[in-house]
């Protein structure tokens, strides 16, 4: 068992030292090549819609309940009002169907008023509320 001792703690001490200043960190230097359109576009979406927030809008809430009945209820819905979008959000353990992507409040209960005579349990909501 004496080939597995070090002889020479001086020459591992070397060697150990000589080989971890030969490995380096990664070099800092990148480059991005990025097409010049992808900013152009950017730059176009930013100026058409500066003020405009997705998350402060306004949504109807049609239907609460399982999965089945809320893709029937979405799907009838999509049928009578084929001007409005709606999806599906699951909040545990209930599927919500929302409808519409209203900028105010009026605009919202305008719409409210006319879903409320086609299904029960509806109200306005503001989601990031």
């Amino acid at each position: 068992m004496r080939f597995l001792r070090p002889t020479h703690p001086l020459l591992l001490l070397l060697l150990f030292c000589n080989t971890t200043t030969k490995i380096g960190a990664q070099n800092s230097n990148l480059t991005l090549n990025a097409d010049p359109k992808f900013e152009q576009l950017l730059t176009e979406k930013r100026k058409s819609n500066p003020n405009l927030s997705y998350n402060d809008r306004y949504k109807i809430q049609i239907f609460n309940g399982i999965s089945e009945n809320a893709k029937k209820t979405l799907s009838e819905f999509k049928q009578e009002y084929k001007n409005l979008d709606g999806t599906i959000i699951f909040n545990t353990p209930n599927y919500k169907v929302w409808v519409g992507n209203f900028r105010t409040r009026m605009e919202a209960e305008s719409y409210l008023v006319d879903i409320k005579k086609r299904y029960k349990n509806v109200f306005l909501i503001k989601p990031n509320k």
